[in-house]
């Protein structure tokens, strides 16, 4: 057993729904295997356990480990494609690079690139769109179990209206999908996504044929995009007859609570109603929705509605890989919103970064807050001294206001250390 000794804010109640910051000051978290087996004032548990060694972890400040919603395996060497929308930065800078992983060695790069990024932004889990190609998907989550991460991933496939390079058929998709599953799900902390990059480039045949591989894949998650841009609404509506965007997912049955689609910047109350009826959870996404100027999220509309959010950083449409952007970020477009926003404190935030997603993609029981029975995913945040964050940290009234500042200063260079399962991933 280990003991960590530090301040440690959560929030394992729901804030939305009447739930408080929880904030445990000179506290200690026992860990064992892996998982926390007790809480509280560190006095009391070094008395308790004299003889177990400690991590002192004062002089900062420990949240869970973040969970990112949202996010593009091949597309973080394209970060910083500004000044275009959606569908024109597609074709620019995303689909290029997409094509780029049919080249392993390539993808390989990319790969232990993108996992170490997400690590030093204090991500310890995520679900993680994929490639177009099984073995670039393969390199992915070898590069994650390296690590040490809790990755959720799978095949992105497409049918029509993308690069000639980038398309399968439904046979392909459900042989290649299952062949991937086969090899990854369940298997170390890796878990398999079915993937259909997004409606626009999905006949019904293809869809039909996700929905088959996420049947015979107990425990998978479906992952998507959705209402993301207008101009790509309108073509979807026009490619299936007039129907709404949710529609052509719900139509197969993909739209319950193993799913999450990104963006959702437009919906109707008809899809509103749809995906709260479901279960599913919509993958805010705010720097990638501002860089695109795809739109202000409706987050006070979903939440009437009962539709579930959480973060997401959609690298590389996305501005990078830390959730603390992504959190102060979703904060404006609430605020930009005017009457019509949901205003957002940094229990919020936090939530929507960690409990949140963790509850969209299944790991609610092992990760998410840093409860008894949890498992130790965590991150130090220990700004360097005299900086900007640490003058102004220092200066904070109470946690929640540190908390705060944390999200509106902090970077992925303030992240001190990270662990996942009592392990220490980066230093």
């Amino acid at each position: 057993m280990t003991l960590f000794r530090g301040t440690f804010i959560d929030t394992p109640e729901n804030p939305f729904t009447g739930g408080a910051l929880r904030v445990a000051t000179d506290a200690a978290l026992v860990v064992k295997d892996g998982v926390i087996v007790a809480r509280g004032p560190y006095a009391e548990l070094r008395a308790a356990h004299p003889a177990e060694p400690t991590v002192d972890l004062t002089g900062g400040v420990v949240l869970p480990g973040f969970v990112d919603t949202h996010v593009h395996f091949p597309q973080i060497r394209a970060v910083g494609g500004l000044g275009m929308p959606l569908l024109e930065w597609l074709d620019r800078y995303a689909l290029p690079e997409e094509a780029r992983m049919a080249d392993v060695d390539y993808a390989t790069g990319v790969a232990d690139e993108f996992v170490r990024g997400l690590a030093a932004a204090g991500t310890t889990s995520a679900l993680v769109f994929g490639a177009h190609y099984s073995d670039a998907v393969d390199v992915l989550f070898t590069a994650a179990s390296r690590v040490g991460l809790r990755i959720t991933s799978g095949l992105v496939v497409s049918d029509r209206l993308l690069r000639p390079e980038l398309l399968t058929s439904p046979a392909r998709a459900y042989t290649e999908s299952l062949a991937l599953a086969e090899r990854w799900h369940g298997v170390g902390r890796n878990r398999y996504a079915v993937t259909p990059r997004f409606s626009l480039s999905c006949t019904d045949d293809l869809l039909a044929a996700c929905r088959t591989v996420l049947d015979e894949i107990p425990g998978s998650l479906f992952t998507s995009h959705v209402n993301e841009n207008e101009a790509e609404i309108a073509n979807v509506t026009e490619l299936f007859g007039g129907s709404d965007y949710v529609s052509t997912y719900d139509r197969h049955g993909l739209v319950n609570r193993r799913s999450v689609l990104a963006h959702n910047v437009h919906p109707t109350d008809v899809e509103l109603k749809m995906l709260a009826e479901g279960g599913a959870t919509i993958a805010h996404c705010p720097t990638s929705n501002a860089a695109l100027g795809s739109g202000l999220f409706p987050l006070a509309r979903h939440l009437q509605h009962g539709v579930r959010v959480a973060l997401g950083s959609d690298v590389g449409a996305g501005t990078g890989f830390s959730l603390l952007k992504e959190g102060l970020q979703a904060y404006f477009v609430q605020r930009l919103l005017g009457e019509q926003g949901c205003p957002l404190t940094a229990a919020h935030l936090l939530h929507l970064a960690t409990t949140a997603g963790a509850e969209a993609i299944g790991l609610d029981a092992e990760v998410g807050d840093l409860s008894v029975g949890k498992r130790f995913d965590a991150q130090l945040l220990r700004p360097a001294d005299g900086s900007p964050l640490a003058v102004s940290v220092a200066h904070a009234e109470d946690a929640e206001e540190a908390l705060a500042r944390i999200f509106t200063l902090g970077t992925p260079a303030d992240v001190h250390a990270v662990w996942i399962d009592g392990h220490l991933l980066h230093h």
